[in-house]
């Protein structure tokens, strides 16, 4: 097992990503992800494995994150399931395709395309812009097709499905509250089928390696789900109470400056 000050780091960061996760009704992987990556290469394990490792166990502790999220927003009727549920199917199916095919992508890849990302999603939140809204009708096939683009963005980088969630059920005319809400229960499905993939996809890579299975370090997996569980709860709480725009731009700006310390170790 791992020493204790990695246990330490581990509930650390599972109690920022699970406060998040209900606050913003984001995943967290914008912290967990480059952190993870770091924390993995310190404790020696393979340069070529540990973006991989770090994405995998980010989705896997999503699984228990947005779970506390989603009972959370629910118990305040700020989900709308027949749009979750619509869009589940896509998701499940893009999710897990785009985590599957990461094995073949090298580290360097990954980090590129997530500090890219994460620049993206930085640039949005600084200057607040909302798509302006739809006239169209929400219908099952835009749902599925919204779905399967939002789910392999996020299976590629473990965050991205809070994000395009929000501004596409906002381009649908839904309200903020609601749209964080939604936002969290279309995370679950993202977070199972992303995790099967990556759990596949590593079977036979990580097979050698203590405490793994797949792509996901299972120390790290239990001990931050434990404490983003409990996190969660407070901060969808908080969510119902707070000013989101000064948190969304400052937890923006914090994981991009995170995501150009993990390409930096790569490049």
């Amino acid at each position: 097992m791992p020493d204790i000050e990695w246990i330490v780091l581990y509930m650390a960061l599972g109690a920022i990503a699970g406060f998040m996760a209900g606050l913003l009704g984001l995943g967290g992987g914008g912290i967990l992800v480059p952190l993870l990556a770091s924390i993995f290469t310190m404790q020696g394990m393979s340069a070529d494995n540990v973006v991989h490792l770090a994405l995998g166990t980010s989705l896997a502790c999503m699984i228990i994150s947005s779970t506390a999220s989603i009972r959370a927003h629910a118990f305040r009727g700020a989900i709308m399931w027949r749009v979750a549920s619509g869009m589940a199917p896509g998701i499940v199916i893009g999710a897990f395709l785009a985590a599957h095919a990461t094995t073949n992508l090298n580290s360097t890849f990954i980090a590129v395309f997530f500090t890219l990302f994460m620049a993206l999603i930085t640039l949005q939140m600084l200057v607040n812009w909302q798509p302006e809204p739809s006239k169209q009708p929400v219908t099952l096939r835009r749902l599925l097709a919204a779905g399967v683009g939002i789910g392999s963005v996020s299976a590629l980088t473990a965050v991205g499905g809070g994000f395009l969630a929000i501004a596409y059920l906002s381009y649908k005319n839904s309200d903020i509250k609601t749209a964080i809400g939604t936002s969290a229960a279309i995370g679950f499905p993202i977070a199972i089928a992303g995790t099967a993939g990556y759990m596949i996809s590593g079977w036979s890579i990580t097979l050698s390696n203590p405490y793994t299975l797949g792509f996901i370090y299972m120390p790290a997996f239990f001990v931050i789900s434990i404490a983003s569980a409990i996190a969660a709860h407070y901060g969808a709480r908080c969510s119902h109470r707070l000013p989101e725009a000064f948190l969304k731009k400052t937890l923006a700006v914090i994981s991009l400056l995170l995501s150009i310390k993990m390409l930096a170790s790569f490049v």
